[in-house]
């Protein structure tokens, strides 16, 4: 219960806009007719759950109003929030990374909280019983590896890093050989948080790709993208773009505590296709946590106080 409690804390900004601007429509409206759905459609959008899956979940409840023969707008909550939890899903094998070899590239623009997150993560896996490697291959942000290296000895796992401006390739191919010889469980690679010319960013993955798949070439291979919750459609467009650049596995939303539109989890999931798998709902390591759609919907959507 301690990290659900922590959830329903962080998503109160959310609760508090989106959810309760939601429920007045729910409860102010005596028919369900065009005003009903258009002022829905307002509500959802600038919750942040984006255009598409907004106009495909109305869709979708007008469906099921004629198929139910709903006649009360306050009978539709229910059912759009049972819509919205079909289109959040973790895989049955989203978590196979940890009981495997694995190598997890962590990629995402400067200021989302990436290094943090890879410090918090570290923390979380070693807790785990797991022997985690930090690979600092960030060389291109002045102090990038010293914030890092400050997060690897609060979680108390080691860190193979380059000095700035150093060929992050070459810091991934330390970190390879580093790892195989100690046996470790999980690599964690910081990369540059630029996105600016995606061409220089695509060599630049696709030479640490090469280099993992050369010197490591039985480990399981994830990238997760971290976002920032508090950007809403912006972190939805990042996203898009290192998908063009690199085969993203999993989302790692941050700073869902800070952000009135928490909808943006919806989104991530409905249009990308691709799983959150951790959350953070805070500043501390306990405060990022595996993703459960269940707990997260049922958070967001708890009743709201009239």
């Amino acid at each position: 219960m301690g990290f659900f409690k922590k959830l329903v804390d962080g998503l109160s900004k959310t609760r508090d806009s989106f959810v309760k601007n939601m429920d007045y429509v729910f409860r102010g409206f005596t028919n369900i007719d065009d005003d009903f759905y258009e002022e829905l459609e307002e509500i959802l959008i600038m919750g942040d759950i984006g255009v598409r899956t907004t106009e495909e979940l109305l869709d979708e409840l007008k469906e099921r109003v004629k198929e139910d023969h709903i006649k009360e707008p306050v009978d539709c909550r229910d059912v759009l929030i049972q819509l919205i939890r079909d289109r959040m899903f973790v895989p049955e094998d989203a978590y196979d990374f940890m009981n495997q070899k694995s190598v997890i590239m962590v990629v995402g623009v400067n200021g989302v909280g990436k290094t943090t997150t890879i410090g918090k993560l570290a923390k979380k896996m070693k807790d785990e019983n797991k022997k985690v490697l930090i690979s600092a291959a960030d060389t291109f942000r002045a102090a990038a590896g010293d914030q890092l290296k400050t997060w690897a000895d609060r979680a108390g796992v080691p860190m193979i890093g380059g000095v700035d401006g150093s060929d992050p390739a070459a810091v991934v191919y330390d970190s390879m050989q580093a790892a195989k010889s100690r046996n470790t469980d999980i690599v964690l690679i910081d990369t540059a948080g630029r996105l600016h010319n995606k061409k220089n960013l695509m060599n630049e993955l696709g030479k640490m790709n090469k280099i993992i798949d050369r010197e490591y070439p039985d480990c399981h291979r994830e990238t997760f993208i971290v976002l920032d919750a508090t950007t809403g459609q912006n972190a939805l467009q990042q996203a898009r773009e290192f998908g063009e650049v690199a085969d993203v596995t999993g989302v790692i939303l941050t700073k869902m505590d800070g952000t009135a539109k928490g909808g943006i989890a919806i989104a991530v999931q409905a249009e990308l296709h691709t799983p959150v798998k951790y959350i953070g709902v805070g500043e501390t390591a306990e405060d990022l946590e595996r993703f459960d759609p269940d707990d997260f919907v049922n958070a967001l959507f708890m009743q709201t106080e009239e």
